[in-house]
């Protein structure tokens, strides 16, 4: 099977409008009545609309949610219903959840945060995520440009390149978020004798000669 060039352009530009003109809700517009979960899972599919969703693996379900509170990677629900600071946590895990595992999201949101503290990260978070939609937006554009501009005049090719382009950037933004998210609290005097011991131990086999291991 091929790919429609035009097809796989519509979408490139159809994913771009989309991004640009998505927004996270402000803390402000985040409900804080007290709702139940069916309502939490209908209301987040409203702000995650863009995860894609699978009819046998759903994104965001009771277990799911239910999970994180255990792991306390988010409060308790009070008497069974969730706040305003509960949607803010979900919201954040399941963004996050796209790029790191459940560690790495414990390591980076506020654990057991007053609700003020709570307010200000989210707030922060949002405008990131703003702000790399639209970088992510530029080198996606760049990237593939002429499959935009002249779907049908493309190179054979030129979207199986641009989609392993995508995996391979995916995998090497992951593995590098991993490795400093293992920094925090870490001793550095034992990392740097860690890579010090790697480094003597010799080049990977597998690499140019003029390129050490990166452990």
């Amino acid at each position: 099977m091929s790919y429609d060039k035009e097809l796989v352009a519509h979408k490139l530009r159809r994913w771009e409008n989309y991004l640009i003109n998505y927004k996270l809700p402000a803390w402000k517009e985040l409900p804080d009545i007290g709702l139940y979960m069916d309502q939490v899972i209908a209301l987040l599919g409203q702000y995650l609309d863009f995860i894609p969703v699978e009819e046998k693996n759903k994104p965001v379900t009771p277990t799911t949610i239910n999970n994180y509170v255990r792991l306390k990677v988010m409060p308790a629900p009070e008497k069974r219903k969730y706040y305003r600071i509960h949607i803010a946590y979900l919201i954040m895990i399941f963004t996050l959840k796209q790029g790191t595992s459940i560690n790495g999201i414990q390591q980076l949101l506020p654990v057991n945060a007053p609700e003020e503290e709570v307010k200000a990260f989210y707030t922060n978070y949002i405008q990131r995520l703003q702000e790399i939609s639209l970088f992510y937006i530029e080198q996606t554009r760049a990237a593939a440009q002429d499959l935009l501009d002249q779907p049908k005049e493309a190179k054979e090719g030129a979207i199986e390149h641009f989609i392993t382009q995508s995996i391979l950037m995916s995998g090497f933004s992951r593995i590098l978020a991993d490795k400093l998210l293992r920094l925090r609290d870490a001793d550095t005097q034992q990392v740097l004798e860690l890579e010090k011991t790697s480094d003597e131990r010799g080049y990977h086999p597998t690499i140019a000669p003029d390129k050490k291991k990166e452990d």
